[in-house]
């Protein structure tokens, strides 16, 4: 069905008859938009048969996700953040990748295509981890800085494979890391400049007028993302470097606010092209080892994560919290296994596994959280924090 209009009226209004569901069933609100990709995506009624137009169009969620987290963040902070992170996050991907291969090796999956598994699998979720935390509740707002740092050297990291599997494996992986990293420094700098110099300015301007504020942030937000993108990081990098650099500026909370909303029907069609992307005949073949895998995964990332947030400087309660937070696989995981199958690294066995572990660890790391911990879409009114 290519006729997009009929297809969001599909989506939306199943969406808001499947989410209050499941609020009466006290749920997570996000597993309600997953069930319906699976229900009338291409494995289910087909009512949507190529959810992969609505994947892309989806992706604009996760940008502006990551330019909102970037607003609420304070640039001198982040620095001294990603000093302390940095070994944990190296040790913790290693830790993660060898746990999740030789799990993978002990179920008859080969050496390499085992190391593969174990590489797209040590990543954790940036959607799902900073959409179920509060963003605006000063509680919570060290464990915002602490996970938004992970997940972003996370990010670095998989942009790194990416390039080796999709035609980089020959080349040296110092110059790699070492331009990805120039790249993002001279991002961020040209960034604040154009901010201090230019943008402010026209804030400033037309500070009373909200349309040119909310056209003026959003543009500059995607605009950033963009050329990130083109210079061989990622959207999600833009995003947040865009939303840091404006992140001093006494307008940012309220662009912050305007923005959620715009935010939240992009995330919808992000979680629904994840349920419709799950086929269900074709990844029985892969349900047991996936289900397992999924297991060591959200029950092995959390005692690891607990272990080096402690080892960081962190109190254990604070540590306990951000591993259960982080425990679950991620949508860069997709891509790894994505270019790794058009590379030829892994079979279709392999990347179907993947998909299955993805989708199998969002759910139960969201019931864990949600059940567990305070976040924007708890069921119960006493843990629904924004």
């Amino acid at each position: 069905m290519d006729n997009i209009i009929f297809e969001l009226v599909l989506i939306f209004a199943g969406a808001a008859v499947l989410a209050t569901l499941f609020l009466y069933l006290k749920q997570p609100i996000i597993l309600a938009y997953i069930a319906l990709g699976v229900a009338i995506g291409p494995s289910g009624a087909g009512l949507i048969d190529n959810p992969d137009h609505i994947e892309k169009l989806s992706h604009i969620g996760i940008i502006l996700l990551l330019f909102l987290i970037g607003l609420n963040l304070r640039p001198s902070r982040m620095v001294a953040l990603f000093g302390k992170v940095s070994a944990l996050t190296l040790v913790t991907s290693i830790i993660f990748t060898s746990v999740i291969a030789l799990a993978a090796l002990s179920m008859g999956f080969s050496l390499l295509h085992s190391l593969i598994i174990g590489t797209a699998l040590m990543f954790s979720s940036t959607i799902v981890g900073l959409k179920l935390i509060p963003t605006t509740t000063l509680h919570h707002k060290h464990r915002g800085e602490m996970m938004v740092s992970v997940l972003l050297l996370q990010d670095i990291l998989a942009i790194i494979i990416i390039l080796l599997i999709t035609g980089g494996q020959e080349s040296n992986i110092t110059l790699t890391v070492s331009l990805l990293m120039l790249k993002l420094i001279l991002l961020t700098v040209i960034s604040f400049y154009v901010v201090k110099y230019a943008i402010t300015a026209l804030y400033i301007r037309f500070d009373t007028i909200r349309e040119h504020t909310f056209l003026m942030s959003l543009g500059w937000g995607l605009m950033v993302a963009g050329a990130a993108e083109y210079i061989g990081l990622s959207f999600e990098m833009g995003a947040f470097v865009a939303g840091v650099s404006i992140a001093t500026l006494p307008i940012a909370l309220v662009i912050a606010e305007e923005l959620k909303p715009l935010r939240d029907f992009f995330l919808i069609l992000f979680f629904f092209s994840i349920g419709a992307q799950f086929d269900l005949k074709v990844m029985m073949d892969v349900v047991l080892p996936g289900a397992v895998i999924a297991l060591i995964i959200v029950l092995t990332k959390p005692l690891i994560y607990r272990w080096g947030f402690n080892l960081s400087g962190e109190k254990d309660y604070v540590a306990t919290e951000l591993g259960i937070r982080l425990g679950q696989a991620s949508e860069f995981s997709l891509l790894v296994a994505y270019s790794a199958l058009l590379s030829g690294l892994i079979d279709q066995r392999a990347s179907y596994l993947i998909q299955t572990v993805v989708i199998l660890t969002f759910v139960i790391s969201t019931y864990w959280v949600i059940y567990r911990y305070p976040t924007p879409i708890s069921a119960k009114a006493s843990q629904r924090r924004d």
